[in-house]
């Protein structure tokens, strides 16, 4: 690991880029300053849309040293966590939603040199997490419904992020707070004073004309003191 001291993990999500030049646009977006990248992979079954699988992230993966941070909305997930180990995803987020056994999901990850998330849809309670806190190095709060870009940010997820904040805290495990769905230099403060640590933005980012200025605009809002970004186990 690498230690960044007071400083807010940006992670694109590549499901705002521009699909026809997703090489460039990763590259574009590392040499802007992100910290992460993240990938979006839907199945069309556990949410309601398509986008890439384990041939895209290989591809994407000559094309930078970042992190590359995927987020698996898929059902079944187990059946395809080495197909993206393999293909050089660093950090692999799933749903409990998506399989039966949510702690021998995070095994699996871990046992792959990869960093485990849990990710919890809007009606996810915090409880869902509790017992598996030892295996998670992330934990994703959607503050949309999963399955499509762009949509509006629901502020009725900041309580959980402060509850799940208190939880990792209690911990005193280095697990990355993340959010995901309707993040802007608006709704960015919002989040951060409730205790996340990595923001994942689309369309803030992808849709700005001045990528390195959003990311910046994002870094401005108030970061929390981050203690260990995660970066690649392998």
């Amino acid at each position: 690991m690498t230690t960044a001291p007071n400083r807010t993990l940006i992670a694109p999500s590549l499901l705002a880029a521009d699909f026809a030049r997703l090489g460039e646009e990763t590259r574009a977006v590392e040499q802007a300053g992100a910290d992460w990248l993240h990938l979006d992979v839907m199945d069309g079954h556990f949410v309601p849309n398509i986008t890439f699988g384990p041939l895209v992230v290989k591809a994407l993966r000559q094309h930078t040293t970042m992190p590359m941070d995927v987020h698996l909305m898929i059902a079944p997930a187990d059946p395809y966590i080495v197909a993206f180990a393999e293909a050089g995803a660093d950090n692999i987020s799933v749903h409990p939603e998506s399989g039966p056994h949510l702690h021998r999901t995070l095994q699996l990850i871990r046992s792959l040199g990869k960093k485990a998330g849990v990710v919890l849809n809007p009606a996810t309670p915090v409880q869902t997490v509790e017992n598996v806190l030892d295996l998670a190095d992330i934990i994703m709060v959607m503050t949309v419904n999963p399955g499509f870009g762009g949509q509006a940010f629901l502020a009725s997820q900041l309580p959980k992020i402060a509850r799940l904040r208190e939880m990792i805290d209690e911990t005193g495990r280095d697990i990355v707070l993340q959010i995901d769905g309707g993040i802007t230099p608006k709704t960015a403060p919002l989040v951060l004073e409730a205790g996340a640590d990595c923001l994942i933005a689309g369309t803030a980012v992808y849709g700005a004309p001045d990528y390195a200025a959003a990311i910046a605009a994002l870094r401005a809002t108030g970061p929390r003191p981050v203690q260990a970004p995660l970066v690649s186990g392998g």
